[in-house]
């Protein structure tokens, strides 16, 4: 992509986006001052054509994902968002009007979902590749100094919960898979209507970061991290980082009304809700003392959280019970990118 293509791009569907410190994307780089008082979380995420989403998604779903993730990361630290950076890797064989039909929507998606969480574009690149489409955001949030909220802290005696519903998103790729091989459906869905499987779908395409619980973690969690490879994958790391175990009654795990219909038509279904990834829920561990208030603040917050287990000493053994309250190994605990 030739320099001038590549300025015409950012100035027509990027510019616009761009946030104070983005510096109307002519320069560089941005300029980004901490609020005083704050420590700067970052973190990064890359999405692949054929690994992260289908090559045929809307551009509008790649878009909400692309920074739903990282914001989703960022819900889970306790931090607010400041802005975002973009690496955006357009394949070579596009022609300029694919090029375009491609990224008109993307980049309006992608401003909606900016406006919405308030985390403006502050800069980024633009380049051609040979291989599939592929992109990469940084984003950038804020907490008070020494206060981040770690996925190493937590302590035996504590509380686990979860945000949200666990498992949609897993139902949806299921779907969106067999639409795109142009399969039938799994017998499971024939069970769902139209509304449900759509339901499905979107939770799929576009994670909800729970924002809005990030002061509640803040204010009285020890240990959190968002649920993106699997919910027992992920519980097992968290618990592993912080040199404890989980006892947790997966039988507790919220569900949504489609998902509790998926899992009745198909109760083998279970494992793939626990361990699926892509939910972009809370994780968090919150000591006894403060379980009840977080439980208030969380509704107070609009985020419904479930309680599903305790921290345990490393000293006694992992209890995860599975659909008929047994003991459970979910061999296959989580999504691997390798």
């Amino acid at each position: 992509m030739g320099r001038g293509r590549e300025q015409d791009l950012i100035a027509r569907y990027f510019a616009p986006l761009a946030g104070a410190g983005g510096l109307g994307l002519r320069d560089d780089a941005a300029l980004l001052t901490p609020p005083p008082g704050m420590d700067l979380v970052l973190t990064a995420d890359a999405l692949v054509a054929g690994g992260h989403f289908f090559a045929e998604d809307p551009p509008q779903s790649v878009a909400a994902k692309a920074l739903g993730v990282n914001l989703s990361d960022l819900a889970a630290k306790g931090a607010a968002p400041l802005g975002f950076l973009l690496t955006l890797s357009l394949p070579q064989v596009w022609t300029q009007a694919q090029r375009e039909a491609w990224l008109e929507p993307f980049a309006k998606a992608l401003g909606e979902s900016a406006a919405q969480w308030l985390c403006p574009l502050l800069g980024g690149d633009t380049i051609a590749t040979s291989g599939p489409l592929s992109l990469s955001i940084t984003a950038l949030g804020a907490v008070p100094q020494g206060r981040m909220v770690r996925r190493t802290t937590a302590m035996p005696g504590d509380v686990l919960y979860v945000s949200g519903s666990i498992g949609d998103a897993a139902l949806g790729l299921a779907l969106r898979m067999a639409e795109v091989k142009g399969e039938a459906a799994p017998e499971w869905a024939q069970r769902l209507d139209t509304a449900q499987k759509n339901f499905l779908l979107d939770r799929y395409w576009r994670p909800r970061p729970r924002l809005a619980l990030a002061p509640v973690l803040l204010a009285r969690a020890s240990a959190s991290m968002d649920v993106s490879d699997g919910l027992v994958g992920d519980l097992r790391a968290m618990m592993a980082a912080s040199g404890v175990v989980a006892r947790a009654d997966l039988r507790l795990l919220p569900l949504s009304p489609p998902a509790k219909a998926a899992l009745v038509a198909e109760p083998g279904l279970f494992e793939t809700l626990a361990c699926g990834g892509d939910d972009y829920e809370i994780l968090c561990a919150v000591p006894p003392a403060s379980a009840a208030a977080f439980e208030f603040l969380a509704q107070q917050a609009g985020v419904p959280a479930t309680q599903i287990g305790f921290v345990a000493s490393v000293a006694t053994a992992e209890e995860l019970l599975g659909p008929e309250g047994e003991l459970h190994p979910f061999a296959h605990d989580r999504f691997s990118h390798f």
